[in-house]
């Protein structure tokens, strides 16, 4: 089965799915590092910014690679957006010919109150995030549980809407484990 992670930068996600990992079968796949392995592999790209400064149907043969590589794969959980925030507007994390070769079973999308978010993300020393404010953060969010019920509509997928309470990762992981299968 493979599944789909995603949240907002500062949700605790990455956290999370260290816990999921931990304690199932189920592999994590970053979609961006993916395609950036790739990219990298033949030359397009030396760092990860770079990809997305590549021509848009370079990033399309990539994402199509990448997603065929995953849709191979059994019992992956897959760490990506749902929507990507750009100066233009937001862009799908999922596009139609990723979630072809994708074979979704099920979506998550951990979330938690934006002023938590905000200020974990003011407090990562370690990240260049976006200065967003808590309303955008909040938009953010909504935005994402859009795409993923678009997605669904799409594959037939379950969508999952998970919690992370502040200092308690267990609780969203417990809530992501007791639904894999």
């Amino acid at each position: 089965m493979r599944v789909v992670i995603a949240g907002v930068a500062g949700v605790g996600k990455s956290t999370v799915l260290e816990i999921v990992a931990k304690r199932s079968k189920y592999e994590i796949v970053n979609f961006g590092t993916l395609m950036f392995e790739m990219a990298k592999d033949i030359g397009l790209v030396s760092n990860r910014d770079e990809i997305r400064k590549l021509p848009v149907d370079t990033q399309i043969n990539l994402q199509k690679k990448a997603s065929s590589a995953i849709g191979r794969m059994d019992d992956v959980i897959v760490d990506t957006h749902m929507s990507i925030k750009s100066k233009n507007g937001y862009l799908p994390g999922l596009p139609e010919w990723v979630l072809r070769e994708l074979k979704i079973a099920s979506y998550f999308l951990i979330e938690a109150d934006p002023v938590l978010i905000k200020r974990r993300r003011e407090m990562d020393p370690t990240r260049s995030r976006d200065d967003d404010t808590v309303e955008e953060i909040r938009t953010h969010q909504e935005v994402n549980r859009y795409f993923a019920v678009a997605y669904s509509i799409y594959t037939g997928a379950t969508v999952n809407f998970i919690e992370n309470p502040e200092g308690k990762p267990n609780i969203a992981a417990e809530n992501i484990l007791s639904k894999l299968v």
